[in-house]
């Protein structure tokens, strides 16, 4: 039945919780687009490197959460990391990460 439920079901993964738990975020923008502005705390893989970065980031054992400029590009890099075995979401925009990483009592602007 489990099988089913992951290829059907709707649910989204809690991001906020899993920042909170620890999870890493891999930006996979080009690096000059990450460099006008990224998440607090990411890491910028762009997509074209992340398949020889993938054995570093499974060594780290955390779930990997990527992020962009719209979603596109994070969903490939979530799916690859996937199909390595590792544990990643599609963030979608990098700023809906930075939103996420702020407390939720604090206000966002």
């Amino acid at each position: 039945m489990s099988f089913l439920l992951k290829f059907f079901s709707s649910r989204k993964p809690d991001i906020r919780g899993l920042l909170k738990d620890g999870a890493i975020v891999v930006d996979v923008r080009s690096t000059g687009e990450y460099s006008s502005g990224h998440a607090t705390e990411s890491r910028n893989i762009p997509l074209p490197s992340l398949q020889s970065k993938i054995a570093s980031l499974k060594k780290q054992r955390n779930v990997i959460i990527t992020c962009c400029a719209s979603g596109m590009r994070s969903g490939r890099a979530a799916k690859m990391l996937r199909k390595a075995g590792v544990e990643a979401h599609n963030g979608g925009a990098w700023q809906t990460i930075q939103r996420l990483q702020k407390p939720v009592d604090e206000p966002t602007r």
